[in-house]
């Protein structure tokens, strides 16, 4: 007498339905496949991302930097005698 097998158990490919290392490889390789496809789709938004990113935080370094020397500036006058 077999156990029963709760609904929508997964049965491999082994005697008895036993799942194997074959079967574990396959369902990994499947697995993989999706993933590589994810992130295919999901580079070009993450490039223009990190572009952005880099563009803003150069431009606050700039704005900052800017603001900073207005504060600190000394302004010398040379007369000639």
């Amino acid at each position: 007498m077999s156990p029963k097998l709760p609904t929508g158990a997964t049965t491999g490919s082994g005697p008895g339905g036993r799942i194997e290392v074959r079967d574990i490889q396959s369902k990994l390789e499947e697995i993989r496949g999706d993933a590589e496809e994810t992130t295919e789709r999901a580079k070009p938004a993450a490039v223009i991302g990190a572009v952005a990113g880099v563009v803003l935080l150069v431009g606050i370094a700039f704005v900052l930097g800017r603001r900073r020397g207005r504060r600190k500036s000394t302004w010398v006058e040379i007369r000639r005698l």
